[in-house]
């Protein structure tokens, strides 16, 4: 077998080794903990997502670039991700008008300060697609050699991974749930897209904050 397809293989049984334990790991976490979201974002996910991400990129002696970690095509990365993202922003426009009748964005928001609420969103999606995008998809991609397949086939395993929090903190009625899915499993392989044209995972840290807002707005 050629070393690079070797390479190739083992770094696909890393990514789903990453994706497998992510998968029990944080849905036990889920189910038996509910710490404050500073603590779990700023705190508890950049241990469990990054660490577990860490060891594997270690494990392959590869560098941060092999994460998307880059500053190549940085602006082309930033003018993509704004522009699909705006359609996110007015997807959760729309969500939040139909759902109050009127804009009302404090109902969702709370009483955080909303660079303390934005500023959270930025370290989950560091912590999310990095993990995600930069290390499970990349990898996936690069073996099957095939965008469309790696980019559904991780964008639904990142969308079962929030069903846990669907479940036992939000406690969505089956409708809620399964629309939310549906929206996380399209921010998925919009998310994808933009990493795949970019090879930058600045681009789906932008759109991740992007979509994230609208979600905020739709509980």
């Amino acid at each position: 077998m050629p070393a690079k397809k070797q390479i190739n293989l083992e770094r696909l049984k890393n990514a789903i080794s990453l994706a497998a334990f992510l998968l029990v790991a944080w849905g036990f976490y889920r189910f038996l903990f509910q710490f404050p979201e500073e603590i779990e974002e700023l705190i508890i996910k950049p241990i469990v997502w990054l660490g577990a991400t860490y060891y594997f990129v270690k494990k392959e002696r590869a560098k941060a670039s092999s994460l998307g970690i880059t500053s190549k095509n940085l602006f082309p990365a930033i003018y993509l991700s704004l522009a699909l993202g705006a359609v996110f922003v007015i997807e959760g426009l729309v969500i939040n008008f139909v759902k109050y009748g009127s804009f009302n964005f404090a109902a969702n928001i709370g009483q955080k300060a909303l660079f303390a609420a934005l500023g959270l969103s930025f370290a989950t999606a560091i912590s999310e697609e990095i993990t995600f995008r930069g290390y499970i998809f990349n990898r996936v991609w690069k073996t099957l050699n095939n965008e469309i397949l790696a980019n559904l086939s991780t964008s639904l395993l990142w969308a079962l991974i929030h069903v846990p929090i669907t479940i036992f903190v939000w406690k969505l009625s089956l409708g809620a749930a399964l629309l939310y899915l549906l929206l996380t499993t399209i921010f998925g392989i919009g998310s994808a897209f933009v990493f795949a044209r970019t090879k930058n995972v600045t681009s789906s840290i932008l759109l991740h904050v992007l979509w994230e807002w609208p979600i905020i707005l739709f509980r």
